[in-house]
C-alpha cells in the first residue's frame, strides 16, 4: 500500500468512530425528552441508553472471529449500514419500541466500527502501533468535543424530543463521508497475523482459559441483565463468576492453553480503567453541577478538546518513555486532577480539567498498542476483548460504583441534618414522585449495603422549612466532591500495576514489541 491509500484507509476508520462518538453525545443529551415524549419512568430511558451501550461489546468480541475471514471492507460496510439505519430509525421512532431497535443497531454499528479499526490501524502502521492507536482513537473526544458543541448551542433548550431529533443529523453526515470514502479505497492490509499464517487456533490460545473465563463472565451478567430474572435473579456475580470458571477451564483444557498472563492483567486492569475514563466522564457533568452551574456540560467538551489535540501528538511522549511508562504517567495525572476537582473553585476548576483530561488521553489506546505489540499472534481478538472488558465492566462496575457512592454520601448528609425527618420517612415507608418510589432505601451493590435517600423527595416534605432546606442543599454540594476523591483511588490501583508492569519490562531488558517473523 502507498501513502494514499494508507491515509484514505486511517482517515476513513478515524470518522467512523467520531460518527459513533457524536451519536453518543447526543443520546446522552436527551434522556429527559424521551421520557416526556414516550410518557415512561426513568428505569426504561436508561434501558434505551443501555441498549446503545451492550451490544458495543458483545459485538466486538464476536466480530473479532469474523472480520479477517471477511475482510475490512465488507465489515466496515455492516457498520455503515447500521449507524445510517439507526440514524434514521431515532429520528422517526414514534414509539418506544422502535427507539429501543434504533440504540440497538446503534450499538451493533460502533462494536462493528471498533473491532474493524482497530485492527487495520494495526496493521497499516505495525512500526508505530501505540503512536497511531492514540492519533485514531483522538476521533473518540473529538466527536465528544463536536457532539457536545453541537448539542449545547443548537438544541440545549429544547422543550420536547421533536425540537431535538433533528440533531441526529449532524451524526449522519460523517456516517455518510466514511461510508463514501471506504468506497474509494481499493487496497487493503492483510492482518499481521494472517501474514505470517497464524493459525485462529494459535490466535486462541493467546486469548486462552485466562481470557475466556473473564469475557465469558462479563457477557454473561450482561446478557442477563437485558433477559432478566432466571437462574440469575438472586446473587448474579456470584453464579457468572461461576459460570465464568467453568467455561474459562473448558476452553483452557480444549486449547491446551491458559493464556499470557500480562493480558489477562490488562483485562483485568480495564476495569477501574474504564470506570476512571468513561464513567467518570459520564458523571462529571452531574458531579460538578454544584460547582460550575450552568457551565458543567461545557466542561466536559473542554477536556475532550484537550484530549483530541494530546492524542494527535502521542508520538511525542512515546519517544521518550514506553507505553507502560505512558500508563504511569497517566495515572499520576489523572489522581491529581481528580484531587484538584475535589477541592478547587471557580476559574480554578477548567486549571484542575487540565490535569484531569491529560490523564484521561492515553489510557484506552495505550492500552490497546501495548497489546498489539506484545500479542500479534492474538491479532484482531486480544486487541478487541482488552477493549471489550472495559466497554462491559464500565456499566457492570463503573456508573453502579459511582453512583452508589454518591448516593450514600448523600444519604450521610441528609440524615446528619434531618435525622428526624429522615426517622419520620423511613418508618412510615414515605413515596415520592409519579411511580411512588420509597424515599428512603437500602441496597447492595455486590454485596456492600449502601444507603439511598431522594433529595428532591426529602425536600418536598412539608415539616423541612425553606431555611432548612438551604442550609441542606449547601451541604449537599460537597457530597459530589467526596465522591471524586473517592474516583481518585481506581488511578492510584492502576499506577500500581503499570509500575510493576513497567519493572517487569526493564527486567526483561527493556520494552521491545514483539514482531512475528523475527527471530
Amino acid at each position: 500500500m502507498n501513502d494514499k491509500e494508507k491515509n484514505l484507509l486511517f482517515w476513513a476508520s478515524f470518522i467512523s468512530l467520531f460518527a459513533a462518538a457524536v451519536g453518543f453525545v447526543f443520546r446522552s443529551m436527551v434522556p429527559s425528552l424521551w421520557a416526556t415524549h414516550f410518557e415512561v419512568n426513568n428505569d426504561m430511558v436508561g434501558a434505551l441508553f443501555g441498549a446503545s451501550l451492550w451490544p458495543i461489546a458483545v459485538t466486538m468480541i464476536l466480530f473479532s472471529l469474523l472480520v479477517d475471514k471477511i475482510g475490512y471492507k465488507i465489515s466496515m460496510f455492516c457498520a455503515f449500514s447500521c449507524q445510517a439505519v439507526s440514524v434514521v430509525l431515532t429520528m422517526t421512532a414514534s414509539s418506544y419500541d422502535a427507539m429501543w431497535w434504533a440504540c440497538i443497531i446503534a450499538g451493533l454499528g460502533h462494536g462493528i466500527v471498533e473491532a474493524v479499526i482497530n485492527p487495520l490501524c494495526a496493521s497499516i502502521y505495525r512500526e508505530e502501533k501505540s503512536k497511531w492507536l492514540n492519533i485514531l482513537h483522538a476521533s473518540w473526544p473529538a466527536g465528544i468535543m463536536v457532539g457536545g458543541i453541537v448539542y449545547l448551542t443548537m438544541y440545549q433548550g429544547s422543550e420536547n424530543w421533536l425540537d431535538a431529533k433533528s440533531s441526529f443529523i449532524f451524526m449522519l453526515l460523517p456516517v455518510i463521508a466514511y461510508g463514501v470514502m471506504f468506497l474509494l479505497c481499493k487496497q487493503f492490509p492483510v492482518d499481521e497475523r494472517v501474514e505470517n499464517n497464524v493459525s485462529v487456533m494459535e490466535m486462541l490460545k493467546e486469548f486462552g482459559g485466562l481470557g475466556s473465563f473473564l469475557a465469558i463472565t462479563f457477557l454473561v451478567y450482561e446478557l442477563s441483565n437485558q433477559l432478566g430474572g432466571g437462574f440469575f435473579a438472586e446473587d448474579k456475580l456470584l453464579k457468572c463468576l461461576g459460570v465464568g470458571i467453568l467455561g474459562g477451564a473448558l476452553i483452557g483444557v480444549l486449547l491446551k492453553s491458559l493464556g499470557k498472563w500480562l493480558f489477562f492483567i490488562l483485562c483485568v486492569v480495564m476495569i477501574p480503567l474504564a470506570t476512571a475514563e468513561i464513567a467518570t466522564d459520564g458523571w462529571i457533568k452531574k458531579l460538578m453541577e454544584p460547582t460550575m452551574g450552568d457551565y458543567a456540560g461545557w466542561a466536559l467538551v473542554f477536556s475532550a478538546s484537550i484530549m483530541m489535540v494530546l492524542r494527535f501528538f502521542a508520538g511525542v511522549p512515546l519517544k521518550f518513555m514506553s507505553p507502560p511508562g505512558l500508563l504511569l504517567f497517566s495515572s499520576a495525572f489523572s489522581i491529581a486532577g481528580l484531587f484538584l476537582l475535589s477541592y478547587v473553585n471557580g476559574p480554578l476548576v477548567f486549571f484542575a480539567f487540565i490535569f484531569y483530561a491529560v490523564g484521561q488521553t492515553f489510557y484506552w489506546p495505550t492500552v490497546l498498542g501495548l497489546v498489539s505489540e506484545q500479542f500479534p499472534k492474538g491479532g484482531a481478538m486480544t486487541l478487541n476483548t482488552v477493549s471489550a472488558m472495559g466497554l462491559l465492566t464500565v456499566g457492570i462496575f463503573g456508573f453502579p460504583f459511582l453512583g452508589a457512592v454518591q448516593d450514600n454520601y448523600n444519604s450521610k448528609t441528609i440524615e446528619e441534618q434531618q435525622p428526624a425527618l429522615v426517622q419520620k420517612i423511613k418508618s412510615e415507608n414515605r413515596t415520592f414522585g409519579k411511580e411512588n418510589s420509597p424515599i428512603y432505601s437500602e441496597n447492595e451493590l455486590f454485596s456492600v449495603g449502601y444507603k439511598s435517600i431522594n433529595i428532591d423527595g426529602v425536600l418536598a416534605q412539608v415539616e423541612i422549612t425553606d431555611e432548612a432546606k438551604d442550609l441542606l442543599k449547601g451541604k449537599l454540594v460537597n457530597t459530589g466532591r467526596s465522591t471524586l476523591r473517592v474516583a481518585a483511588a481506581l488511578p492510584i490501583s492502576m499506577a500500581i500495576v503499570f509500575g510493576l508492569i513497567a519493572l517487569w519490562f526493564r527486567s526483561k531488558g527493556g520494552y521491545k514489541p514483539v514482531v512475528l517473523g523475527s527471530d
